[in-house]
């Protein structure tokens, strides 16, 4: 059996559909088919190799821990050296508030153990969040979801979730006493790309600190320096009471984090004591990967030119007849279709042409790109041209 053969007979697969692309090697923008085929990716592995693949800073960092050690205890027992250093780091470039790491191994975890931690510090059992938001697809995560298609078949899920319209102020008076926290992304990724209101994240903020209520802003997909700030908050004068990260913290490896005040985060240390444990979470050649990483993304000055590669991209397709709109924050493009029908053969055409784009969950006709902030801009002119002799076929 080819290994094509063993994908379909042996992974469950989350779709019947999948574009099974057989990678062999992954290097900087770039995927290598079997047949050496070249891809441009343009998805980042869905907002993870902001860095883009295999860096040498990461490889190496990687190369540095397996010589130490692997797992050696559940996380949270043994002091190792990763983890620390990379805390303090998280921790010296965020504000003072957000003191405490809590590390995990996805987003969706990351997201059910900030959920437990508004609900046992506040007390309270309501959570809202928005509709058309994407959180995770672990049964808490998907409580909090906004999209009944995915849900529905799952229920009974977490009780006491309320759903309000995103940067619709008027909703806000769903927020009360009984309410623990409000979940939050600062731009709704898989709703196409969607950025909160600076008017309605101020009322937000003013309607939960009246009340008592917390803010957990899930980052998962637009932070690690996508919007062209290192964390997707620092475009607004707020700062969130839990913080979760996950995705490109990771460099390329599994690792997720929810962050919160000390004061806060010791609540799941007591009463139960071991009120959320891992085994694998902040795994060290994960941990070690990922402050690597944040390193690149910090001395290389990548988070400050993706605003500008953004717009190269955006004024490179905007007008072309087969798109009826693109929206853009930093460098993540929702790029609408004329013709949504005309889905299945733009995928094509594109990856026919060398480009590997996606589509976001909860817009069918919209197309992602979010490619690794490292690309450069004669390589985004060629990634551009490619995309445009796709588009040019669907007319």
């Amino acid at each position: 059996m080819t290994e094509r053969d063993l994908f379909y007979r042996y992974l469950g697969l989350p779709s019947f559909t999948p574009l099974a692309l057989d990678i062999v090697k992954a290097e900087g923008i770039y995927l290598f088919d079997r047949d050496g085929k070249k891809y441009i990716d343009m998805v980042s592995g869905i907002t993870v190799s902001n860095i883009g693949h295999r860096h040498p800073k990461v490889l190496d960092a990687i190369r540095k821990q397996i010589d130490q050690y692997l797992h050696v205890n559940v996380y949270g027992e043994f002091i190792q050296s990763p983890q620390v250093h990379l805390a303090k780091r998280l921790a010296e470039l965020l504000p003072d508030s957000l003191d405490s790491t809590y590390f995990v191994n996805s987003g969706s975890e990351a997201i059910e153990g900030a959920l437990k931690l508004a609900k046992r510090y506040t007390g309270r059992t309501e959570i809202i969040s928005f509709l058309d938001s994407y959180h995770g697809s672990t049964h808490g995560s998907l409580s909090i979801t906004g999209n009944e298609i995915l849900k529905n078949v799952f229920r009974p899920l977490l009780p006491d979730i309320r759903l309000a319209e995103y940067n619709n102020y008027c909703h806000l008076e769903k927020i009360s006493t009984r309410t623990a926290c409000v979940v939050i992304e600062m731009v709704q990724a898989e709703a196409g790309i969607i950025p909160v209101e600076e008017y309605f994240i101020h009322q937000l903020k003013k309607r939960c600190t009246k009340y008592g209520v917390l803010i957990i802003v899930d980052d998962v997909q637009m932070g690690m320096g996508r919007t062209g700030k290192l964390f997707s908050f620092e475009h607004y004068d707020f700062v969130p009471d839990i913080l979760v990260i996950a995705k490109a913290l990771g460099a390329g490896m599994p690792l997720g984090a929810f962050i919160a005040p000390r004061k806060m985060m010791d609540t799941l240390a007591f009463n139960p004591e071991l009120g959320h444990i891992t085994t694998f979470g902040g795994h060290p050649v994960s941990c070690a990967a990922a402050l690597a990483g944040l390193e690149v993304l910090l001395s290389d000055q990548l988070i400050g030119t993706a605003e500008e590669k953004g717009l190269q991209i955006q004024e490179k397709l905007v007008g072309h007849p087969s798109i009826s709109e693109v929206r853009r924050v930093g460098l993540a493009l929702g790029v609408d279709l004329v013709k949504p029908e005309k889905r299945n053969a733009f995928t094509k055409a594109a990856l026919e042409q060398g480009i590997i784009i996606d589509w976001y969950m909860f817009k069918p006709a919209t197309f992602r790109i979010a490619p690794p902030l490292t690309i450069n801009f004669e390589e985004i002119d060629l990634a551009c041209q490619k995309i445009v002799r796709a588009l040019d076929s669907l007319i």
